[in-house]
Formats: C-alpha cells, structure tokens, sequence
C-alpha cells in the first residue's frame, strides 16, 4: 500500500530518495557551468540516464542537481505516486463533490472538506532558507548558474520559483520564468505577455504604484524546494488557484511559508535559496537569444528587470537547474505529467474527450491528439474550439481529433488514421488567435494562426454519402488460436 503521507520536507530528502532508488549519480570532478554541464546533461537526457548531482561546479562552492524530473519514473518519484494516474484520480475526487441536500450529506462531506483544509499553506515563524541571510555584500554569481547553449545572451537562472502579488487583489502567484543574470545583483524577468506576472505587473502600471507608491513591484525567487511545490510552479492553474495550496494537494499536506526579510511576499520555508528585490514598472531591458524547448533559440527582446536587494538561503545550499533544448529533455517528463493529472479538469469540462496527448515532438504547445466519443455533425470541431478557449491551451498550433479506440501514443496508427482519415480541403480548418510567445514561425510575435483536423470518421449528416470503410482487424478468436500456436513457429522477430 502506498504510503498517505508525502515523503519530502525539502528538495535534501527527494536527492536521498532519488540515490537510494539508483536513480542519481554525483559527479566529483570539477565541471564548468557555462556549457559542459549542459552538454554533459543532454547526452544523459537523450539516453534516458539518471539525475545528475554536480559536486564540484567550476567557480561555485554549492553544488548544482539537475535532470531531476527527467524521466517518467523518477517524476513518479517526484509527486510520490505508484502512478500519475493516482494523483488524476484524486482531482477527479474533488470535482465530484456536490452540494449536500440533507444532514446525512453534509456528515458526509466533512471528511473531504477538512482533507481540503489540510492543504491551505502553513506560515510559519521561520524557515531553512534563512539560515543565512545577506543584505548586501552579496552576488549571484556565486551559484553555479549555467549557460546551456552556445549562442545563449548568458547565464540563466531556469528553475526558479517566482512568487508575485496581484497588486489590486493581493492574490499570491508562483511561476516558472527564465532570468537572464546581467550581473550580480541584477537579472531579467521572462514576463511573457500572456502569463501571470506580466498581468501583476500591467496591474501594478495601471494603479499606478503596485506595492505602494514608488513604482516598483515586490518580486521573491525562491530556488530548490521539494518537487511537489517545484512541480507547482510550472502547473496550469486556474486563475484564482493558488499554487502553493495546489503543492498542499501534491503533497497531502500543507506548505510552511516563511515571510520574506525584505519584501511583504512568503515562500516556501525549505527552500535552498531566495532571492528577495523588486522590477521596476518602467524598465526594460533586452533579454536573450535562450535556447528553448523549441530546439531552436528564442530571440531577444525587451523584458522587465529584477533587483536583488536581499539574499538568503541554507547553510550550504543546493542550486537546483534545468536545462532545455530538442526534446526529449527534464522538461517533457514534466509536461507529461502535466497532461496526465489535468485530463480530469479538461474532461469536466469536455466530458466526451477520452484521451489527450501531447507528443514530446510537438514541444506542448506545437501538437494536441485528441481521441473523443462522437455524438454530432461537427463534434470535432467543437473540440477544437473549446480546447483552444482552455488556459494555456489556447496556444495549441496543432490540434487532431480522432475517434475512441485510437491508441494516441502509438504515432504509427495516429498517423496512418489521420491521413486515410481526412479530405484536406474538408477538413482542416484554421483560425487567428494567440500563440505561443516562443513560437519563431508565426507571422507577429504573440499573434498568429493554429490547425485543426478532423481524423474521425465522417458521418452522412456531414456530407458524406458514401461507405465509410471498416478497420482492418483480426478476430479475437484467430488471434487466441495463433497465441497458442505461436511458440511452435519459433519465429525470431526484431523488436
């Protein structure tokens, strides 16, 4: 029986985890962060191998973890499950829950709520991540922040969990952005324009002040956590979500916040580093080429900037990174669990999608497959339309719906279907709308067009009158019979 309780306080107890299950390897000899690190982390990504623990980065006393997430049992490991489906199951749970009708009801739904009360995070008084405070005096370059490509602008911090405030509600967020190290105490922030902290910080203008009335907004950075809340950070939330309870959910347990020494923000009370300051309302600055998940770089451009005017962080803390670049690297296995556990949410919505699936390939965002139960003319691109009003995935370039019983991780046979499937003019349509910021190819940065297909299987009430033809599939009775005869054939086949 899998355990109730989550293993990990911090991101120390999933390293030892991640060693005792053979699933680690130090590296003792002295490696530089700007590109061998990343060179080292790609062949390994590529090869499937384990997360690597950088013992002796050249220039740094603090070691570096990397490729942590980066295969499918070890983000398994990461949330604590048997089964990504576990945690599906649980947020399947909760959206089941209705409003009681009588007293026998209500005495029912106690236990669920006062579960849900478990995970709204905790502040504590103190935390780890103050174990060493630095008001000044202080520089970022004393981590092993990398440069992973050689065409990089630079060092990048690409793990870190940015935690702002909505400057009109006061509601908290954690994400995931990119920033750029333009000198000791400065880096960018890879606000894109369609994600959280773009909008606090185009609030923050609009109110004219933000967190009061000098201009700036409160930003504090934490790095190296447990993964539930690392997890978190990247997790498509609904807007009035806040991640840190949705790490609470991961978890089965609350989040310890401490409150930052020099901003009115919280982070997590266990992480390795924080970086505490401010982003002017005003500035810009130009940020990048990155080598992105894409494969290719993402180019320059005009980002906000993040002022580090406090430090703090463990004793002897642990710079926890990503690299990303051509797939498949640490970042799909986290997209993948991503479109594993959010299937419920998609499917409250959409109950009559069977199956979604995102090919490494298709970098997130460039391939949706999606298999549905057909119920009427057109249903396919009712599917399109509504995908592409959910969140963030409305930057999906490429949506292909086809019909139940088409395994969606079998490229072959999603191929093969699709193309015997459709009549391009009839069934490819396209539409305008947003699109990835990252995406090279569209015709205006932010702006730009997406594909749907319809690969299911055409219907008179859809104009088609001729016979739609039957699946070529053997009969389960042959196939039993050849089961049973198959060792006497004593056929060796590759693969």
């Amino acid at each position: 029986m899998h355990p109730m309780s989550y293993r990990y306080e911090d991101l120390r107890a999933f390293i030892k985890r991640l060693e005792k299950e053979g699933e680690l390897k130090r590296i003792p000899v002295e490696v530089d962060p700007v590109l061998e690190i990343a060179e080292i982390t790609d062949r390994v990504s590529k090869k499937a191998g384990p997360a690597l623990l950088f013992e002796k980065p050249k220039g740094s006393q603090h070691p570096l973890l990397i490729n942590a997430f980066g295969s499918y049992r070890r983000m398994n490991l990461a949330l604590d499950v048997e089964s990504l489906e576990e945690v599906a199951a649980r947020i399947e749970a909760l959206l089941d829950i209705t409003a009681p009708e009588g007293m026998l009801d209500k005495l029912k739904m106690l236990p669920k709520l006062a579960d849900l009360a478990h995970f709204i995070p905790r502040t504590v008084r103190s935390g780890a991540c103050q174990e060493v405070v630095k008001r000044e005096d202080f520089s970022l370059l004393d981590f092993p922040i990398l440069q992973c490509w050689p065409q990089d602008a630079g060092r990048f911090i690409t793990l870190p969990l940015v935690f702002s405030k909505d400057p009109k509600t006061g509601k908290r967020n954690c994400g995931v952005y990119r920033m750029q190290v333009f000198d000791e105490t400065t880096t960018a922030m890879h606000w894109q324009t369609h994600k959280h902290g773009a909008q606090h910080l185009r609030e923050a203008v609009r109110v004219k002040g933000g967190t009061g009335e000098d201009g700036r907004i409160e930003v504090a950075v934490a790095i190296g956590a447990d993964p539930a809340v690392v997890f978190s950070g990247i997790a498509p939330l609904p807007d009035d979500l806040d991640e840190m309870m949705f790490a609470g959910f991961l978890r089965r347990k609350s989040v310890d916040m401490v409150s930052c020494k020099t901003v009115d923000l919280e982070v997590p009370a266990n992480a390795e580093i924080v970086l505490e300051g401010y982003v002017e309302l005003d500035e810009l600055r130009q940020e990048g080429p990155f080598g992105d998940h894409t494969g290719f770089y993402s180019l320059a451009d005009d980002y906000p900037v993040f002022h580090v005017t406090c430090m703090t962080h463990r004793k002897d803390p642990i710079y926890q990174t990503i690299i990303v670049g051509k797939p498949p690297q640490e970042d799909c296995y986290m997209g993948h669990a991503v479109e594993r556990i959010f299937l419920p949410l998609i499917r409250k919505q959409l109950p009559e999608i069977i199956d979604m699936h995102m090919p490494f390939e298709g970098i997130f965002h460039n391939l949706v497959l999606v298999t549905i139960r057909k119920r009427y003319p057109g249903h396919a691109r009712k599917i399109m339309s509504a995908i592409w009003g959910l969140g963030q995935a409305m930057f999906s370039k490429c949506i292909i719906v086809l019909d139940e019983g088409t395994d969606l991780t079998r490229y072959g046979e999603v191929v093969c279907k699709t193309l015997n499937h459709i009549d391009p003019e009839r069934d490819i349509q396209f539409v305008l709308g947003p699109v990835d910021s990252l995406d090279h190819a569209s015709r205006l940065p932010n702006f730009g067009s997406k594909m749907g297909i319809d690969a299911t299987r055409k219907w008179p009430e859809e104009g088609f009158q001729r016979d739609w033809p039957d699946e070529i599939l053997m009969s389960e009775e042959i196939k039993s019979r050849v089961d049973e005869l198959w060792p006497k054939l004593k056929l060796k086949l590759k693969g």
